[in-house]
């Protein structure tokens, strides 16, 4: 089994070493954060060590790397991370569950995480540093370009290009043959019909309190 270091030891880290262990190829050794956010030795049993000693004690010719960050600053923190660790002389890993339906002709760029019930039609282009959370549909045609974070149950239509660092909330709708431009933020049940300029962000409206009680209603 390939052997893995994972960088993060939160929520997103905790989920990693779940599917990386029961659902690939590769065996988790150990977790690395910055000296300054270690409040421990360990992470769910295993090592937890200094960024600033990782490639002493695990070696980038022994051990590869998954980056395991959020979305933070419009997905910069986990870009910078990306960066640090590939210029540390480590391999990064993607994930791409079992159970993601992935019909695209070239598989998707280094550092990605594609969780469960992903629809990826053909001629899909994922690129780097990706996470495709569950449910989404990307659909034929379409780029998603690196260090983007996408949510669950997106529509991607065909032929759409994402561009990098961009964030697409839940259930987000995307029309055919558009262009997101980079470090766009698309909030959580946002239509989008038409091409986005760089950090633009789109918020939909939001549900209103209707004025009557539920048991005042006739269902």
């Amino acid at each position: 089994m390939a052997r893995l270091v994972i960088f993060g030891a939160g929520d997103i880290a905790r989920l990693a070493h779940h599917y990386f262990t029961h659902d690939s190829p590769h065996e988790v050794a150990a977790f690395v954060v910055d000296s300054a956010y270690r409040r421990a030795d360990t992470f769910l049993g295993l090592p937890l060590v200094d960024a600033e000693e990782v490639t002493g004690r695990f070696p980038p010719s022994d051990f590869q790397m998954f980056v395991a960050l959020s979305y933070a600053r419009m997905n910069a923190v986990r870009a910078e991370k990306y960066a640090a660790m590939k210029a540390a002389g480590y391999s990064l890993v993607s994930y791409v569950s079992s159970k993601c339906s992935y019909l695209a002709q070239t598989p998707p760029g280094d550092n990605c995480f594609i969780l469960e019930d992903n629809t990826v039609q053909p001629f899909v282009t994922i690129g780097n540093n990706v996470t495709l959370w569950s449910g989404n549909h990307i659909g034929h045609d379409s780029t998603i370009e690196d260090h983007c974070f996408i949510t669950s149950h997106v529509v991607i239509s065909g032929n759409v290009r994402v561009g990098a660092r961009s964030f697409i909330g839940v259930n987000a709708t995307l029309r055919n043959s558009i262009t997101i431009a980079p470090q766009t933020l698309i909030g959580a049940g946002a239509i989008i019909m038409k091409n986005t300029r760089p950090k633009e962000v789109y918020m939909p409206e939001r549900a209103k309190l209707f004025p009557k009680s539920s048991d005042e209603i006739d269902l």
